[in-house]
């Protein structure tokens, strides 16, 4: 009798458990950032680069456009990011504070623009080479 009691208070153990896993939310949908980068000639730029972090300065990356100056940026948690995007030497200023919502998709226009002066990380890179 004792054996059977504990077998079936495994067995709903189990039951609530496996339950309460399917019960669970699912995973929230990723989101997408994309857009074109334009020269400051209002051209798309090829092969520019976006970087992107979050905004709290975490998890940088970065992608490259394409022929058409386009880029996509796939599977994005629900956050707030901040993006730049360069090419040809020249840069654009940070987009910040990106907000985007669990399974949105959001495009951008991202602007390169002649700096008055050149970043000094920018100097160095390119003296080094």
């Amino acid at each position: 009798m004792r054996r059977a009691f504990v077998f079936m208070a495994i067995l709903l153990l189990t039951l609530v458990a496996v339950r309460g896993v399917s019960a669970a939310p699912q995973s929230r949908a990723s989101s997408t950032l994309g857009g074109v980068v334009l020269g400051p000639d209002d051209k798309p730029v090829a092969n520019a680069s976006v970087s992107y972090q979050l905004s709290s300065g975490s998890a940088p990356h970065a992608v490259h456009t394409d022929s058409h100056g386009r880029f996509t940026i796939s599977k994005l948690k629900a956050d707030n990011y901040d993006l730049r995007a360069s090419g040809k030497g020249v840069f654009s200023e940070w987009e910040k504070n990106i907000t985007l919502r669990s399974g949105e998709t959001k495009n951008l226009t991202v602007r390169l623009v002649y700096a008055k002066q050149v970043p000094k990380a920018y100097v160095k890179s390119k003296s080094q080479q």
